[in-house]
């Protein structure tokens, strides 16, 4: 069995912590078993490797995000990346092709596809292994994992299984999709066995390919990859679970909450207060989540949520904050905070004049023992100050230490890369007509072989 985590996400949901990269799966709001904060997917890796799942496990992501993964998960984890962000059909799409093209996967073999950030216990990852049996006792196309719902809840989908369906059967043959009812429909639907839909499926490998094959779409990975964007952008339930002929579902009795909002986050969040800030008054259910270095002072607000980050700041009741999606969907801002394999940065200004000129100014913090990619720019140039730490560089192929309060001039088309012995932190000044991240071109990312290229 193998499972492939999906890990998408325009970060609009939990603005402005999250943003294009950040997803909210990369929140650190959590808090762990030794009282550390950790992230969604912090979370849920840690649980499925407990459940000894891990090494069969792959994460399907974009481009934006690959970094983010690496930062907080490691180097080790096998991800799956999207050339371009679609929709949940081409991602799975790809995923199965690199499966059986790339690591030889047996085409009886069972995939199973799930979110990469529900808020369940470990017990919901040992139950995944059972789609697998009922897969094969059922010799159905596709076996989902239902949650037996608590509530009569309007904000999830449900699965509606065949009439005659009893609540202790060990799986339901599957009549028809439920989106968001109204709760007298949710009520009507539990009577007959219903299901929460938790986005948890599993189907064997040839089923996929085989419907990649009917509809000539490529099977082999590269290839799948260069006409990606010819996939049609739609989701896995309208392109595949909806035309399938026969599914099952597997009842999961046990805690699962989606944390995509900051109403439903927020009820996982142990302390009202993360970040400089005081709540005083009368103040009830109410969250202040700070990044900034400014504090928060908040009086007599009730069910409010606040959040901050250098993307922005958001006030909000918090049965309105759903609405954060609408509201921001026409952002187009580049995020002002990222993390990467190497450390974080975290934009502190930008400025635009009128003959065109941008000058943005970064703080960079590099990780002991990382090193940033070998690269150039060709649209701007950089000066660099050395706050704290020490490390190594290589400039235009030259070796050279660097330590607190150096400063380095970087122009255009100058090759550079940085390696921290200690943690670094680093002032960037960029200047030029267009900055923007897409402005690099990365020629080596391992230090050893950064240092080979360097000595030809």
């Amino acid at each position: 069995m193998k499972i492939v985590l999906l890990s998408g996400g325009s970060g609009k949901r939990l603005w402005p912590l999250s943003n294009e990269s950040r997803s909210k799966q990369f929140l650190k709001v959590l808090r762990n078993d030794v009282g550390e904060r950790e992230s969604m997917v912090q979370r849920v890796w840690g649980q499925i490797t407990k459940a000894g799942l891990s090494e069969h496990a792959y994460i399907a992501t974009s481009k934006p995000q690959v970094e983010m993964i690496q930062s907080q998960l490691g180097n080790e984890i096998e991800i799956i990346v999207e050339p371009e962000r679609r929709d949940t059909f081409p991602a799975i799409a790809l995923a199965a092709t690199y499966l059986y093209s790339i690591q030889g996967v047996s085409l009886n073999e069972t995939i199973v596809v799930m979110p990469v950030d529900p808020y369940v216990n470990e017990s919901f990852f040992h139950k995944t292994k059972e789609l697998e049996l009922i897969l094969n006792e059922s010799g159905a196309d596709l076996a989902l994992m239902g949650v037996k719902p608590t509530y009569p809840s309007e904000k999830y989908g449900y699965i509606v299984p065949n009439k005659g369906t009893q609540v202790e059967d060990p799986y339901v043959t599957v009549h028809s999709f439920r989106e968001k009812p109204r709760e007298e429909e949710a009520v009507a639907m539990i009577q007959q066995a219903a299901l929460w839909n938790c986005g948890v499926f599993a189907f064997k490998l040839d089923f996929l390919i085989n419907i990649l094959i009917e509809n000539n779409y490529p099977i082999h990975y590269d290839e799948m990859s260069r006409h990606y964007s010819k996939l049609p952008k739609n989701s896995f339930d309208y392109e595949v679970v909806e035309k399938a002929g026969h599914i099952v579902a597997l009842p999961y009795a046990g805690e699962w909450k989606d944390l995509g909002t900051w109403n439903t986050l927020t009820e996982e969040i142990e302390t009202s207060l993360i970040g400089k800030g005081i709540i005083a008054g009368d103040s009830h259910n109410t969250h202040v989540i700070n990044e900034l270095d400014i504090p928060i002072t908040l009086i007599n607000l009730s069910n409010v949520v606040v959040a901050a980050s250098p993307d922005g700041i958001l006030v909000s009741d918090k049965a309105s904050s759903p609405m954060i999606k609408e509201v921001m969907k026409h952002s187009d801002q580049r995020p002002m905070y990222e993390e990467r394999r190497w450390g974080r940065y975290r934009v502190l200004d930008y400025l635009k004049y009128p003959d065109g000129k941008e000058v943005l100014t970064k703080r960079i913090c590099v990780s002991p023992g990382q090193n940033l990619s070998y690269q150039y720019h060709s649209l701007r140039d950089e000066v660099w100050t050395v706050v704290s730490g020490h490390g190594e560089m290589v400039l235009n192929g030259k070796h050279l230490s660097v330590n607190s309060g150096d400063v380095l001039v970087i122009s255009k088309d100058t090759r550079h890369s940085l390696r921290a012995e200690t943690e670094m932190d680093i002032i960037e000044i960029q200047t030029g007509t267009e900055l923007i991240e897409e402005d690099i071109v990365r020629l080596a990312f391992d230090w050893n072989e950064i240092m080979q290229l360097c000595s030809v």
